[in-house]
């Protein structure tokens, strides 16, 4: 296998599609590219926003699957970990250097539960989610086992509809049961809610919230009243960070889409009415994409088609241009609409993808391009890992 940091054991156009140097104009697509200077004006801004609020901010690691992405969320904009969603992530973070890594999901494979004990051992802070008193057990079990220790946070279902508890009494009686569990630690409430992150209205949006923030602050309260302290609230996305971190109840933001701004997110509203892709957040992350052809007058065909992206949140768009747009797909093509002739064969156009969580996982590398020059090339680090 080579080594992913050495990238002179690679070849462009075989293995990785650019190298630093290289002008973007000479990038093998369809690549991922990342504009560093929107990046990293992301990245200082949430962190800066952070800290205004008291808040610590876990990035979602889920959304890039890079270990590089991770570090510079670190570096730059002070966060403190990540979430990842499945074991083989957190496995590939905690090996990375990541030191606090939170799964906010259930596990409950046997096998699953006997890696996610193991990982203590690579230096890193482990916190799992739970909504059920029996995965107390099976994690307790496996953590005497491997003589580790592993946090938990009870996941309370606060409007998404997936995993959670949904009673203060459910909160507390798992809450107690990881207390007396050998090999656990209670270390608070996950409490994100995923369902109205890309609700278009601010108010719509608020009214949701209020609602969670009130469900949860009736479980921390009788948390309090039971004598067991939460040291971690943990929730809030790009669609809602403002309203936990104003709620007094909330201590942890696990923000991610924010950084990288794909075309759903930017399309909601804030409290003024704008998108939040028009001055809260810039687009940092493109597909890179060329025309292969331009036989039809009125069309050019790309060759970032459904292997390049995911369209579950609609077709993406063509960045910084209003005279073509991106209206199909199949498998290896896209199709442009040019109605007025302008763009020719090996013309390159930058991509925002619909949703960039699943766009980046069908990709090995970003490229990352500043000024027109290619600066870096991360390799998407926990690219299928998805067990």
């Amino acid at each position: 296998m080579k080594d992913m940091t050495n990238l002179d054991a690679y070849d462009v156009g075989y293995d990785i599609p650019a190298k630093p140097g290289m002008d973007e104009a000479d990038i093998q697509t369809p690549a991922l590219v990342l504009d560093l200077d929107a990046l990293e004006r992301n990245i200082r801004k949430m962190g800066d926003y952070a800290k205004a609020h008291g808040m610590r901010h876990r990035v979602h690691g889920k959304m890039h699957k890079s270990v590089d992405v991770a570090k510079l969320q670190q570096d730059i904009g002070g966060a403190v970990g990540v979430c990842c969603q499945k074991v083989s992530e957190a496995e590939v973070f905690a090996r990375g250097g990541i030191k606090d890594v939170l799964v906010s999901n259930q596990v409950r494979d046997p096998a699953k539960l006997d890696r996610l004990a193991r990982l203590p051992e690579l230096g890193a802070r482990i916190i799992v989610c739970v909504d059920d008193i029996d995965n107390v057990a099976e994690l307790s079990a496996a953590t005497q086992r491997h003589g580790t220790r592993i946090e938990c946070l009870v996941e309370i279902d606060c409007g998404a509809g997936r995993c959670g508890v949904t009673t203060t009494e459910a909160v507390v009686e798992i809450a107690r049961a990881i207390v007396a569990a050998d090999g656990l630690r209670f270390t608070g409430i996950q409490a994100y809610q995923g369902a109205m992150q890309h609700m278009d209205s601010y108010e719509d949006r608020k009214a949701k919230l209020d609602i969670a923030i009130a469900q949860v602050k009736d479980a921390v309260d009788a948390l309090k009243a039971a004598g067991i302290e939460c040291e971690l609230v943990s929730g809030g996305g790009t669609g809602s960070y403002y309203f936990e971190s104003n709620s007094g109840v909330y201590n942890e933001l696990q923000c991610g889409s924010y950084a990288f701004m794909d075309a759903d997110y930017g399309r909601i509203l804030d409290k003024d009415g704008n998108r939040i892709d028009r001055g809260e957040w810039e687009n940092a992350f493109f597909i890179l994409t060329s025309v292969m052809s331009h036989a039809k007058a009125d069309k050019a065909i790309v060759d970032a088609g459904l292997k390049a992206q995911s369209v579950d949140s609609g077709l993406p768009v063509i960045f910084g241009r209003d005279d073509v747009e991106y209206v199909k797909c199949s498998d290896e093509h896209g199709v442009v609409m040019d109605p007025h002739g302008v763009l020719k064969v090996n013309d390159k156009l930058r991509l925002v993808p619909g949703h960039c969580d699943p766009t980046a996982n069908v990709h090995d590398w970003y490229v990352g391009v500043r000024g027109g020059k290619v600066e870096c090339v991360w390799p998407v680090s926990a690219r299928g890992r998805a067990y």
